[in-house]
């Protein structure tokens, strides 16, 4: 049993006029390779970046690894890093996938004598 987690961006939203990015839609998702058990966590990052600032990235110039550091950076709980946040929600979802996976195997159907 393998568990594969996957982070991705579903959409954004932005101004048009400055390439300001304000709205992110985030999954991750944890899939079992040899089965179909899976578990998502998604949500809504709502951004208040300034164009003016110094380090503002605008639309166009973004990758999926600038958003997905913002989707990290805003799942951090007390002292966690942005690292550490990620890693936790991906412990979650794959627990929750094991879990799957363990009430799966612990029930069978069939008969006997027809195997």
């Amino acid at each position: 049993m393998a568990i594969t987690t996957t982070w991705s961006i579903l959409d954004m939203t932005r101004k048009v006029a400055d390439g300001n990015v304000f709205d992110v839609r985030w999954q991750c998702l944890a899939q079992n390779d040899s089965g179909p058990e899976s578990a998502t966590e998604a949500g809504k990052l709502i951004t208040d970046a300034n164009p003016s600032d110094p380090d503002f990235i605008p639309y166009a110039d973004l990758t999926e690894a600038d958003v997905l550091g913002w989707v990290y950076e805003s799942l951090v709980e007390g002292d966690e890093t942005p690292e550490e946040a990620k890693a936790r929600v991906e412990a979650n979802r794959t627990a929750k996938v094991v879990a799957q996976i363990e009430r799966a195997n612990a029930d069978a159907s069939g008969l006997p004598w027809s195997a």
